[in-house]
């Protein structure tokens, strides 16, 4: 395909791997996390914001933007970028996870699926040829194919028929026509049932995209059963290839995935957990910053953390904002975990550089699910 990946070394003690993914807006070192932008903006996060904590990739979602503002008002300003002020590269979702997400809103048929809209009930079609249309009038410079992200839990015969509609999709995203230097992930399903992620993973590579994820992860399942998937998945996917795991994880699960040869993560944990009061620290412990025992601790959220709520605010008064519903104080905890989750990815290399990855997997193993 498009040569979009360089590894530069592999983990000794592991199937972790140091790369760089190559896109037509940057390089972007891996293993990478991206932050979640679903409506064209990360949460409570500006772009000068993501810049100064380091990101290098952000997510767009295709079945929201498709919907508001809408393809005309995007292609109007020029492309998503250009209608957001952000110069990251920036990934897109096929619309694929809201087949699963909004299930009492559509219908499936064999080219696509059938939405109300879940905004004001207007009827619409998307499928992979529509979706591929939108994501190439956005302009992003990841495109992913589109799927079905199957639900949780599933019998083997509903997730092998789930398997065949995905690969029915993937094979027409793959038709559609893009722009010069867009990239095309295809995205490995098959449910908790290890053959069928085999199964999945040998057609999508047979297809052939620039980079494979692998899907339907993290809706349900136990943590071992997501272990299961990725390890049934990977050892099929190109070496040469960049791996992503959609919508995965916590810290502890990120690392561990490391592990296990993915080289790309998204998450929406870090936004959504600032916004209810909560912060990451040492190896993913979460601090519930509205608890009592924080009202008079004038410490910040994690000692010699170098983010902007560290940097200036103490724990007291970060709770003080949330209690009052400033919008300051969410702010705060999202930038916090957004630094916590970037730096996180920086530590993953830095371990891998260095040879002493094993030592900081034992240090996450080591936390409490």
């Amino acid at each position: 395909m498009s040569g979009c990946f360089t590894r530069l070394r592999e983990d000794a003690l592991s199937r972790a791997r140091r790369g760089v993914l190559h896109t037509r807006r940057g390089d972007v070192q891996t293993p990478v996390f991206m932050p979640v932008g679903t409506r064209g903006s990360v949460k409570a996060v500006s772009p000068r914001e993501l810049d100064e904590l380091g990101a290098q990739i952000i997510l767009g979602n295709t079945y929201h933007l498709f919907l508001r503002p809408g393809l005309d008002i995007i292609a109007a300003a020029g492309g998503l970028h250009r209608f957001s002020s952000q110069h990251l590269p920036i990934l897109t979702d096929s619309g694929g996870f809201q087949v699963y997400s909004l299930a009492t809103l559509r219908k499936i048929t064999p080219d696509g699926v059938k939405f109300a809209s879940h905004i004001d009930g207007s009827r619409f079609f998307l499928g992979p040829v529509e979706s591929m249309n939108i994501q190439r009038v956005l302009d992003s410079d990841i495109v992913m194919a589109f799927d079905e992200c199957t639900p949780y839990p599933a019998t083997p015969e509903q997730a092998a028929r789930s398997l065949a509609l995905t690969t029915r999709w993937e094979t027409m995203s793959r038709e559609q026509p893009l722009n010069p230097g867009q990239l095309r992930f295809g995205i490995v399903q098959g449910s908790v049932y290890p053959e069928l992620r085999e199964a999945s993973a040998r057609a999508i590579t047979g297809i052939g995209f620039d980079g494979y994820a692998i899907g339907g992860v993290s809706v349900g399942e136990s943590e071992r059963e997501m272990y299961v998937a990725v390890d049934a998945a990977e050892p099929l996917l190109p070496a040469d290839s960049p791996r992503y795991l959609m919508g995965v994880g916590t810290p502890r699960q990120i690392v561990e995935c490391v592990a296990r040869g993915v080289d790309m993560f998204d998450c929406v944990l870090p936004t959504r957990m600032g916004r209810h009061g909560s912060a990451y620290v040492g190896c993913g412990e979460v601090l519930h910053i509205k608890a009592g025992r924080y009202a008079r601790d004038f410490d910040p959220i994690e000692p010699g953390c170098e983010c902007p709520a560290c940097r200036g605010f103490s724990r007291a008064y970060i709770r003080h904002l949330l209690n009052v519903g400033e919008i300051l104080g969410l702010r705060l905890l999202t930038l916090h975990n957004l630094h916590y989750y970037l730096n996180l990815a920086r530590r993953i290399r830095q371990a891998l550089d260095t040879g002493t990855f094993a030592d900081l997997r034992a240090q996450f193993s080591a936390v409490s699910p």
